[in-house]
């Protein structure tokens, strides 16, 4: 019989299982598959990234301030709609740093009734000055090496007087989507990885910060593996691309149902970083720089985008619309390494229940 999972507290959250559901752009994990995942006892996240493409009042021509008013906009009606699902329950927003609206969307996510920001795509070095007003809303960074870690709290403490109140740490191996880069200590690998933030944040800070491993988690033996590691909970996401609930199109889910361990690729990226993908007539192009890929940027969103800035890779944003949308061979499918495992798409409950152990009804 399995052991009871222990609850995750991060920061003022108390979250019932030590679960959290990543993040999956663009509209892959919006407020329908947020607000299930809070509802069935763990954190559902709302991805943020591009959300404004297909808000009905986008207007598609080169007004940068319709684009990102529609990301706003669109973010407050998915934090309504998981909030509708899920009254009572742990919802969270990722925003990618690289993003020119990140300080917006993480001032309009707080406000608008999201208790944590994940932050990933780079060092959100000035994000609590963005929360100021929102002291309840827990600040977790994405990171994926010691160094991103001391970065982050030594900085933190100095200008803010406050430190994280909980680290992603991603398993550059297997994680899907970007990659990154600066994870060259010991390949990336988390059984590495943890150890060594551990021992920063209680010996040289003296604080006990709750760390959450992402990357390659499919089950209840790999939650437990985490957990005897030192991880106070496990970031889930591919596995709940196959869930009813999931908000992208069905085929995109049938993609990844179909999906062998050996079609996972690695794909070059206009944030600059790797990314890991599904092999797709797409991610086939992407890779081989060819000709006929499509280099237009729709959005200008990206801080900096060697698609508009220097005609290479593609626009992410699109290429992630367009295959959420449904079209599976001409757009971008992140995914993790941990595909093929799957045997069906399920309610979000039974998921939860399958990482849980716990059968019956799950509600938090």
């Amino acid at each position: 019989m399995l052991r009871a999972l222990p609850p995750l507290k991060i920061g003022q959250q108390m979250v019932r299982y030590p679960i959290i559901q990543g993040a999956m752009a663009v509209r892959v994990s919006g407020g329908r598959l947020a607000g299930a995942v809070a509802n069935a006892g763990g954190v559902g996240v709302i991805s943020a990234l591009g959300l404004g493409l297909d808000y009905l009042s986008f207007d598609p021509s080169p007004k940068l301030k319709g684009f990102f008013a529609a990301n706003q906009l669109a973010l407050v009606e998915e934090l309504q709609k998981a909030r509708a699902i899920s009254p009572s329950g742990t919802i969270g927003v990722n925003i990618l740093v690289a993003t020119k609206d990140y300080p917006t969307m993480a001032h309009t996510a707080a406000t608008h009734g999201a208790n944590l920001i994940i932050t990933a795509g780079g060092l959100p070095l000035t994000l609590p000055e963005y929360l100021a007003d929102s002291p309840n809303v827990a600040l977790v960074p994405m990171v994926c090496g010691l160094d991103a870690v001391q970065a982050i709290c030594q900085t933190w403490q100095a200008r803010y007087n406050r430190l994280p109140d909980a680290l992603i740490v991603e398993n550059s191996k297997t994680a899907g989507g970007h990659i990154g880069t600066t994870c060259d200590t010991f390949d990336g690998r988390i059984e590495h990885l943890m150890p060594q933030i551990q021992n920063y944040l209680q010996n040289q800070l003296q604080v006990e910060i709750p760390l959450i491993a992402a990357g390659g988690i499919w089950d209840r033996a790999d939650v437990d593996r985490m957990l005897a590691r030192g991880a106070s909970g496990v970031q889930v996401g591919t596995r709940f691309i196959m869930t009813e609930e999931c908000d992208a199109d069905r085929r995109y889910k049938a993609f990844h149902l179909h999906a062998k361990p050996a079609d996972v690729v690695v794909v070059p990226s206009p944030i600059g970083k790797p990314a890991r993908a599904l092999r797709n007539t797409f991610a086939q192009k992407a890779i081989a720089d060819a000709s006929d890929l499509e280099r237009r940027c729709v959005a200008n969103c990206l801080e900096n985008c060697l698609c508009r800035d220097s005609r290479k890779t593609y626009c992410v944003l699109q290429a992630l619309a367009r295959a959420a949308r449904g079209d599976v061979e001409n757009g971008l499918i992140f995914s993790g390494a941990n595909v093929g495992r799957a045997a069906q798409i399920l309610p979000v409950a039974a998921v939860m229940a399958d990482l849980t152990g716990v059968r019956e009804a799950i509600c938090a």
